[in-house]
């Protein structure tokens, strides 16, 4: 899957790379309940996404993964920026991850459509 990322235009190289990091930084705010939903939703759409791998190849459908467990990630942050109080390095680190996550998903929501409607690449 990986050799198939990295035959990607360059753009979307840095894109992914960007949403690898940007969620994976969570670690350095484990002890926050936020950001252990971040990794533990990063965790498990990676892990999903690596399964539609081995079954559809590398296809629009890989989306899936973001959708089914980003989108409960990204309404459940906004939910709980309206009222936060917290450090704010990790307040911004949240703003920063929750417009990166929600620009993925609508992203991930036209590719897994276009996949449903007939576009297999």
């Amino acid at each position: 899957m990986l050799s198939a990322m990295l035959a990607e235009p360059w753009w979307l190289v840095v894109w992914v790379g960007w949403m690898v990091l940007i969620n994976s930084a969570g670690v350095l705010f484990v002890s926050e309940i936020e950001a252990r939903w971040v990794l533990a939703a990063f965790a498990a759409s990676a892990v999903t996404m690596w399964v539609l791998y081995q079954f559809v190849g590398y296809t629009r459908l890989l989306g899936l993964a973001h959708v089914l467990y980003w989108t409960p990630l990204v309404i459940y942050l906004y939910r709980r920026l309206s009222n936060f109080v917290g450090p704010p390095l990790f307040e911004r680190w949240l703003r920063l991850l929750l417009a990166t996550n929600g620009l993925s998903l609508v992203i991930d929501y036209v590719d897994v459509a276009r996949y449903l409607f007939g576009d297999r690449a």
